[in-house]
């Protein structure tokens, strides 16, 4: 019985990977025009500068209407908390309050 070492496997599997298969090659694609806009009010800015840097307004037109300030502050921190968003503890309450008071 002939046993093949750790390392030979090992060799052997790397090459495997390494020559002969090709990676895919990346998408791409090009992103439709942005349609809609943030509505005007204060602290629009703070919503187009943290809120768009992930989606389009589009997203925020499509939440329920009149939803106040504990939908849009408990929205907001699942933005940041869930998802990830890049946003600083310090614009959380302005962009609820934007949020709330505009849509």
């Amino acid at each position: 019985m002939k046993f093949v070492s750790t390392k030979a496997l090992l060799v052997a599997a790397a090459a495997m990977l390494g020559g002969g298969y090709a990676l895919a090659d990346p998408l791409s694609y090009e992103l439709p025009d942005e349609t809609a806009e943030f509505r005007p009010g204060p602290g629009v800015e703070l919503a187009q500068s943290n809120c768009a840097a992930c989606h389009s307004a589009d997203y925020i037109n499509t939440q329920p209407p009149k939803m106040g300030h504990a939908f849009w502050e408990a929205e907001v921190n699942k933005m940041k908390k869930t998802y990830g968003a890049p946003i600083d503890d310090a614009d959380l309450k302005g962009i609820a309050d934007y949020l709330s008071a505009t849509y």
